[in-house]
């Protein structure tokens, strides 16, 4: 018991400034912070010839290939950049207690939460990071693996133009198998809603969740009937009222691949666009005009392109953005 614990490896703590070299490619990385951690390692942010880059540190090295193995897979996926770019893979020998860690370095995202981009934008851009999700995802699960521990801090929107991405891989799954990592809020088997294989209904359910932590920061909890309470919450919540139909259909697992979720969203957003169309139409007053015999008459607005006509910059991105989706 006692050789056990002495051959485990303590916890790797890296302070800043400190410089992690590969033990075989010999590349050279400052630490600048911690970016976060969680049940496989740290993440660090780093520097390397002048460039920032993301560190992920570990102990665990077969849990370390494994990410790594999943990031080599989202860069097959030709025409989309599902995670952050795979730099480096190597190894570090710490010069104090001679234990070997592995860690890979990875493009760093620079953005903002998502709930801070949404506050700030405004709620129009829900139903677009939505879309941009379903459509990696969908991507995603056609490769063969499942996001897992989809949750706002795997989740940020870089710019321009703005983009969801995620940025932690650790719990991505094989298809068929068991979650290997999960946030027990965002989990379907938490909430008695589903089992946790790694299937694609088990990241659509988590990506309800993410929009109900935009308008509960704080969580709530299941209560003694967790589908009620959470049906509760969705016709308690107004910014999703108009897509609740899709978002009940993804937390009672009806829907069997992202694809299906993506049309139903898009249908939505391209019914919303036309109602809104409409309304503008209807609210554009005539305009007045002066005569020479001091009488006025009425005189129509000027028309516009039919296509422009009552739609704004925002609308029209939008109208393209959803095309796009659908037959992609």
């Amino acid at each position: 018991m006692k050789m056990n614990q002495a051959s485990r490896k303590p916890e790797l703590t890296l302070s800043q400034g400190g410089v992690i070299k590969g033990k075989w490619h010999k590349n050279r990385y400052t630490i600048k912070g911690e970016l976060g951690h969680g049940a496989i390692g740290k993440v660090y942010l780093c520097e390397s010839n002048g460039k920032q880059a993301a560190l992920k540190i570990s102990e665990k090295s077969s849990s370390i290939t494994t990410e790594v193995n999943v990031l080599k897979t989202f860069q097959k996926v030709q025409g989309h950049r599902l995670g952050p770019s795979l730099l480096d893979v190597d190894d570090w020998v710490h010069p104090k207690n001679g234990h070997s860690y592995s860690f890979y370095v990875m493009e760093y995202l620079k953005g903002k939460p998502l709930s801070f981009f949404i506050k700030s934008h405004g709620e129009e851009w829900l139903g677009i990071f939505m879309l941009q999700l379903l459509d990696d995802l969908a991507k995603l699960h056609e490769s063969g693996w499942v996001f897992g521990d989809l949750k706002p801090d795997n989740l940020i929107v870089t710019y321009a133009p703005p983009r969801l991405r995620w940025i932690d891989v650790g719990g991505t799954t094989q298809i068929g198998r068991s979650i290997k990592e999960y946030t027990e809020f965002y989990d379907r088997g938490y909430w008695g809603m589903g089992s946790r294989k790694a299937e694609p209904s088990y990241d659509l359910f988590a990506l309800v969740m993410v929009m109900f932590h935009l308008y509960y920061p704080n969580r709530f909890e299941k209560g003694r009937s967790p589908e009620k309470t959470l049906m509760n919450k969705l016709h308690m919540t107004p910014q999703l009222k108009k897509f609740e139909p899709c978002l009940i259909k993804a937390l009672q697992g009806k829907y069997s691949s992202s694809k299906q979720m993506k049309r139903d969203i898009s249908a939505v957003l391209m019914n919303q666009q036309k109602t809104d169309t409409i309304k503008k139409k209807q609210q554009t007053p005539p305009v007045k005009r002066a005569t020479h015999q001091g009488k006025s008459t009425v005189r129509k607005p000027k028309k516009e392109h039919p296509f422009m006509e009552g739609v704004g910059i925002f609308a029209v991105v939008l109208l393209f953005y959803t095309f796009y989706l659908i037959f992609s």
